[in-house]
């Protein structure tokens, strides 16, 4: 595995774990990679030095520890649709706008750029996970 600081188009750093550099390659040869921030798929690496750590250092951080609490609370409550996201989000909001029960459900999984400018355009209430879906991760 192999930790890299990334960089997307619109200036937002942030971190990710990879299978190997040649993951990372073949992610980001097919768009895979999306900001969390923005949703840009203009991700690249950005410079960053090893660290060193301590036996200390293998502990989780209290943020890492919140995000690990909030995956399995998203992951216990809502359904996975994958790549179907846009159009359950729409489905949702459609049902919502008609005082439809079914509207009550919660769901995660993936969309990409112009998919998710779309339903902020149209008013769909959607918010990015700060972590990928078991499914994609590496």
């Amino acid at each position: 595995m192999i930790r890299y600081a990334l960089r997307c188009a619109g200036g937002h750093a942030f971190e990710s774990w990879f299978q190997s550099a040649d993951a990372f390659d073949g992610l980001a040869a097919k768009g895979m990679l999306s900001c969390a921030t923005c949703g840009s798929t203009d991700v690249s690496k950005s410079l960053m030095a090893p660290k060193v750590g301590s036996r200390q250092d293998a502990s989780e951080t209290p943020l890492e520890a919140k995000i690990a609490a909030f995956r399995r609370k998203v992951e216990s409550e809502a359904t996975y649709v994958g790549g179907r996201f846009a159009t359950e989000a729409r489905a949702l909001h459609e049902a919502a706008q008609a005082e439809d029960r079914r509207a009550d459900k919660a769901i995660y999984g993936e969309a990409n750029a112009r998919e998710v400018r779309s339903l902020l355009e149209d008013g769909v209430p959607i918010a990015p996970l700060p972590f990928m879906p078991k499914a994609k991760t590496n």
